[in-house]
Formats: structure tokens, sequence, C-alpha cells
């Protein structure tokens, strides 16, 4: 039987970062399957001695891990639809290979959106080079969801837009430290959408479609999660959660070209 949660992770040239990444599933106790989808010019990155460890590491604990070759490359947004046709579990969290969580991140996650039941949770990944580099204009537009997250619609000019500022640099450590108060496990807030680190609830991603969008898009484009998500958010709201736990290992991008933004030339979330 299919887990009820899926790790699915696609990666690029990154055998350092995806060891590192693995290591920090490793260290999670949630329950949990693994998929690595990989697409590297050379050999794949799983295929290295501390990748295959913590994979061993992983199927130790009991996990079920599944890995592939998934060429030819046909854009990010083929490469994630693909990731999830191969998962048939409840929740699906998307995980980039360059994130390391921290021990209780995917628990957490889990928790919060069957407590919240909603379409999507996020751990916004955090930049500690930044670390002493606090921005409070990019922490005002901060909103916690008080009850049940619900469906919005996030158009570019609206304040609602503006929450993108919020997982900047080191801000999600910020905002953890000042809002997040004794004793309280995970808090909810309202985003616009959150890279990296995403758990959905996978009848409402394939009912908005998924990312089934990739043939709309030329093979080099970006930005295939905010529009996924944003449908996700319109259709039945969606939530970051503080503290995040989730580390950017700062690595340089593997999509230099971001031209091509999908949500422009698909149009607005529906």
């Amino acid at each position: 039987m299919a887990p009820e949660l899926d790790v699915l992770i696609p990666t690029c040239d990154r055998p350092v970062e995806l060891a590192t990444t693995l290591s920090g599933l490793a260290a999670q106790r949630h329950p949990f399957g693994v998929v690595v989808s990989d697409q590297s010019d050379g050999p794949a990155s799983y295929d290295t001695p501390p990748a295959q460890t913590m994979l061993r590491a992983l199927r130790a604990a009991g996990h079920p891990v599944r890995v592939d070759r998934h060429l030819p490359r046909r854009g990010l947004a083929e490469h994630r639809a693909s990731l999830l046709a191969r998962s048939r579990s409840r929740y699906v969290l998307f995980l980039d290979d360059d994130v390391w969580l921290e021990p209780g991140t995917v628990g957490r996650l889990h928790e919060a959106i069957v407590t919240l039941r909603c379409g999507l949770v996020g751990a916004a990944v955090q930049g500690l080079s930044y670390l002493d580099d606090v921005r409070p204009a990019e922490l005002a537009p901060f909103e916690r969801w008080t009850g049940r997250p619900e469906p919005e619609r996030i158009e570019p000019g609206t304040p609602a837009w503006d929450r993108w500022m919020l997982h900047n640099a080191a801000n999600p450590v910020h905002l953890a430290r000042r809002h997040v108060r004794p004793g309280e496990r995970w808090v909810p807030y309202k985003i616009a959408w959150v890279g990296g680190c995403v758990l959905y609830d996978r009848f409402v991603l394939e009912a908005c479609g998924g990312f089934d969008f990739w043939t709309e898009l030329p093979p080099t484009h970006c930005g295939e999660d905010v529009l996924a998500q944003q449908r996700v958010l319109a259709a039945a709201g969606g939530a970051g959660i503080l503290p995040s736990g989730a580390y950017h290992l700062e690595s340089p991008t593997t999509v230099p070209d971001r031209t091509v933004e999908a949500r422009e030339v698909i149009g607005r979330a529906s």
C-alpha cells in the first residue's frame, strides 16, 4: 500500500546538495515514502556514496524509496508532473534538492495540513547567511490565519501579492522569533506562494490540474510552482507555517534563465 505521504524530489546536477537534502529526510520520524527523479547531464545526483548511504538509511528506517532518471528534459513543470504521476499518496511534499529539513519538519507540515483542512501547507526556505539582515518592511505583510484558511485569488499589484517578501533571505527566521508564542507547535500564516518545500493535498492539486500545464510552456521556464500553488490557493486555501524548519543550501541556481514565467504565459491562476 502507498504511504499516506510521499516526498517528491526533482534533482539535476546537484550530488552534494541532494545528499544533504536526503540527510535531512533521514532524520525525520514521520512516516513517508521518497521518490527521487534525476535529470543530470552526467551521472545521477543520487549515484554518489553519500547519497546512497542516506538512501540506505531511509530504507532501513522503513521508508519506501524509489529513484529514477527522467530524460529528456521537457521543463520544470513536466518534471514535477512526472513525479506526481509516480505517487499515489494522499499528501505529496515537493522538496527541492537544495533544502535541508530540521528534525520534525515533515511531521509539523502533515499535522498542519490535516488540522487546517486546506489545499497546501508550505515551509519557506531560510537563507542563514542573511541571519543578521533584518528587514522590517518585508516582514510587514505577515498575517496569521486564525481559523481554517479561506480560498484566495492572489493577483499582482494587490496587498496579498506582497506577501512574497516574507520569504526573502532569513525573513522566516525573524518572523518565527516575532510571532511564535511560547507553547505553540506551529503558526499558520497567509502566503502568496512558498518556494522549495510545499505539502499538497493531492486530491486538490489534481483537481486544479496539477502541473499538466507543462504542455503549454517552452522547455525553459520558471514559476511553475507559483502557478500551481495559486490555483490551489484559489480553490481550497493554504498556509505557510512557522517555524519553518527548512534551510536553503544557497548553492547557485540550476535555472539561470528566468525570462519565461509560467503565470505570464498561461494567465492568472484559475
